[in-house]
């Protein structure tokens, strides 16, 4: 299968109503990146894969997807475009679609009602829904991870033991359900794929946060798409070689350190397969 880079266009309004591109660490300390529609042309030169539009605080403003910047991009470039953020019902999956989208994800309002993404498949085709899994990490002893059931436990790089909790409203809110769990569970509503962000590493650069991007590809047969710390290109070779079918990244690409193609040329030497 081929392996896809995929930049992210985290997008919020500014003080005057503006949509910008903004970067954070651990979804906090947002900082100005750049114009999303301008951003989204420069990748699809590029040459990426795809392209992920979030509207990061619409589902915690309660307000709809800024329909009109998707359109927007949509225009502007040729590759897929993904889009996520205030989805909450199947009329704001048309809406986003209608506007231009080829995917919509869905996070915060299908944590809070399953039912949403298998009536999404349903109606639009498994191959257009994309589930977002935003994670934190949470350290247990071993006894403490054997005995909960409903918790997946994950060893860590440094023989810890760690269970993935899922938060909802750009990271503001846990809900007390193992990251693992729930991605069989999305998986067998219908997602076709899932973005997992593992919220202690997002913004970091430090890299992906592999144990659970192994253990989450390993647990079920749908794309994983690992996003959260990437900061160099071999940060994206060891996320692929640990499960991943995608490395979504923002940072290395807005401030200029890595261009898509330079990424790839690295990651096709490295024998990883990459659309050049």
């Amino acid at each position: 299968m081929i392996k896809r880079i995929i930049p992210c266009l985290d997008t919020t309004l500014d003080e005057q109503g503006r949509a910008v591109v903004v970067k954070g660490i651990e979804f906090e300390n947002l900082k100005y990146a750049g114009d999303p529609v301008e951003l989204a042309k420069r990748y699809d030169a590029q040459g990426a894969d795809e392209l992920v539009f979030l509207d990061i605080s619409a589902s915690y403003e309660r307000r709809e997807t800024m329909t009109s910047v998707v359109e927007q991009i949509a225009e502007q470039i040729s590759i897929p475009l993904s889009v996520g953020g205030g989805i909450k019902s199947i009329e704001d999956f048309e809406r986003v679609f209608e506007a231009g989208a080829d995917k919509v994800g869905v996070n915060t309002a299908g944590v809070k009602n399953p039912g949403l993404i298998k009536e999404a498949a349903e109606r639009f085709g498994t191959d257009r829904i994309v589930v977002a899994i935003d994670c934190k990490r949470r350290l247990e002893t071993i006894d403490q991870a054997m005995e909960r059931t409903e918790r997946m436990p994950v060893r860590l790089e440094d023989g810890r033991m760690a269970w993935y909790e899922v938060v909802i409203y750009g990271g503001r809110q846990p809900v007390g359900i193992d990251a693992i769990q729930w991605a069989k569970q999305v998986e067998a509503l219908g997602a076709a794929e899932i973005l997992l962000t593992s919220k202690d590493r997002d913004g970091t650069t430090a890299g992906y946060d592999i144990p659970i991007t192994r253990a989450l590809a390993e647990a079920v047969d749908i794309p994983v798409i690992a996003s959260g710390g990437a900061g160099d290109v071999e940060h994206m070779y060891e996320a692929f070689v640990n499960g991943a079918d995608a490395c979504l990244a923002a940072s290395i690409f807005h401030y200029g350190r890595y261009t898509v193609a330079e990424v790839k040329a690295y990651l096709g030497k490295k024998g990883i397969h990459v659309r050049q």
